[in-house]
């Protein structure tokens, strides 16, 4: 009977911190996937319009070049997904491609080898063809996509730590600690008794002590994630730059045009006169190219409107009032469970409880939250000094994430994380009792060395050691690693 009232005990608690858990992870599924959503179809819907534009505008001219600006959407795509892709110079390799192009469109009557266009390209910080769209675009770009990209990634962090930390296996005296908190009155005869709120509080601030240890770096990243939302507002936002992209490159083009005179000739006299083309394939290069003395301008009320069905304002002014309710989630949790009926009699009735031995006033004063606070906790033994290895790796995770949240804040670029490798892990326990987990904590590099010494006596002696070495040199990288993310 007692294993019986134990299982269910151990149930009602996991199933009671799943109940919290699950809709804040929602929460944060559902945000990921909304914006998500809107960056690629925000991505694809530039691209198209920037198609058509183009199409309209210059014809058969960027029919014969559109893979220069396809190049770019992929480009653009794959950094957002997580390519490793370095924004400014891809962006910077599109306009010196651009400037290739366009050197021989405005110069049709001069035949250009290779060498000489890559000659062109080296000018194109310098002399500005296309005007100062380039260094605009660049710092515009690269700020919204990095803000959008980072933001994206910081919504499936929180949802995956969520799912990690909410998998709660009590250890064996928090399972006692909630068999004597919920069935036990039974025993007695008091079925209908329930336990004093700060009895249930002390027991669950016991059997979640290592999830109270995550709340400051939990509330340290929903801070970084607001912080990184106000980019979304700002005038780098990505909807306010990739909306318009297709009009910038446009002006960029004509820009490159009206001054097409003075840059050829200052080409010509740092990369050195052309050879002339004969005349009758001059006149067939430019028919075919369909090159007149201008482009034929754009309208930009043409344009089709971009942006999936809700617009980033809106996502953003719903997310940031969720990222404030999520804060302090794991310190509330304790008292969030023990404010539910059927835990706790609440904060009233404080002499017609279950204090643990009775029906009658609980005296205890309440832990601290944490794992360190619980070495006074009355009703759970917890040992302070084995950490839940899951929970640690999370805090980690949380740690690197607000990292690049605040360098994505500052501008700077910040390299994609796999999330499914920093938050991956066994299942969840409160308290680290695997024996796979005390060498981090008691590993001794002299040790090992001195072993080593012994090698030669025997062939399994010299296996033995080298399979210790091997595992030595594993935890000293993991160590290693995991130092080098902290510190980055």
């Amino acid at each position: 009977m007692e294993e019986k009232y134990s299982q269910q005990s151990k149930h009602d608690f996991r199933n009671a911190v799943v109940e919290l858990s699950n809709h804040l992870q929602t929460m944060f599924s559902s945000r990921y996937k909304k914006f998500d959503e809107f960056f690629k179809e925000l991505l694809e819907n530039a691209e198209k319009s920037l198609n058509d534009m183009f199409v309209r505008t210059y014809g058969r001219l960027y029919m014969q070049n559109s893979e220069l600006f396809k190049d770019l959407f992929v480009e653009l795509k794959r950094y957002y997904v997580g390519g490793n892709v370095n924004l400014e110079e891809m962006l910077n390799e599109f306009w010196a491609r651009l400037l290739e192009r366009m050197f021989r469109l405005v110069n049709p009557q001069y035949h250009f080898t290779d060498e000489y266009l890559e000659c062109v390209s080296k000018y194109t910080e310098q002399l500005k063809p296309f005007g100062d769209v380039p260094r605009k675009l660049k710092l515009q770009v690269t700020r919204a996509f990095v803000a959008a990209r980072t933001f994206a990634q910081g919504l499936a962090v929180a949802r995956d730590v969520i799912s990690k930390v909410s998998a709660v296996n009590p250890t064996p005296q928090g399972t006692r600690a909630l068999l004597k908190m919920m069935y036990c009155p039974h025993c007695r005869g008091l079925v209908s008794v329930k336990p004093c709120y700060n009895y249930c509080f002390n027991v669950m601030r016991g059997c979640l002590a290592n999830q109270g240890d995550l709340d400051a770096e939990w509330n340290t990243f929903m801070d970084s994630m607001l912080l990184v939302a106000e980019r979304l507002e700002g005038p780098f936002n990505i909807e306010s730059v990739m909306d318009p992209i297709d009009v910038k490159i446009s002006d960029a083009i004509m820009n490159m045009q009206e001054n097409s005179m003075q840059v050829s000739q200052k080409v010509f006299q740092g990369c050195g006169q052309p050879k002339t083309l004969a005349q009758g394939r001059t006149a067939r290069s430019v028919s075919e190219s369909g090159f007149s003395a201008r482009f034929r301008p754009y309208n930009p009320e043409e344009r089709p409107t971009t942006a999936a069905g809700t617009s980033l304002d809106r996502l953003v002014t719903d997310v940031k009032e969720k990222l404030k309710q999520a804060k302090k989630f794991w310190s509330s949790l304790p008292g969030n469970i023990c404010n539910d009926e059927k835990m706790s009699v609440g904060t009233v009735n404080e002499n017609e409880c279950w204090n643990g031995s009775a029906k009658s006033r609980y005296d205890f004063a309440v832990t601290g939250n944490g794992l360190a606070s619980q070495v006074n906790n009355p009703e759970v033994e917890v040992d302070i000094t084995k950490p839940d290895m899951v929970i640690r790796r999370q805090i980690m995770a949380l740690r690197v994430m607000t990292n690049k949240l605040k360098n994505a804040y500052s501008g700077n670029d910040v390299d994609f994380i796999d999330i499914s490798e920093e938050s991956s892990g066994e299942e969840s326990g409160s308290g680290c009792e695997l024996q796979q987990c005390s060498p981090e904590f008691e590993f001794n590099a002299t040790e090992v060395t001195g072993n080593s010494n012994k090698s030669d006596k025997t062939v399994n002696t010299s296996a033995a050691t080298r399979s210790g070495l091997s595992q030595a040199a594993l935890l000293l990288s993991i160590l290693f690693l995991a130092m080098q993310r902290q510190w980055r």
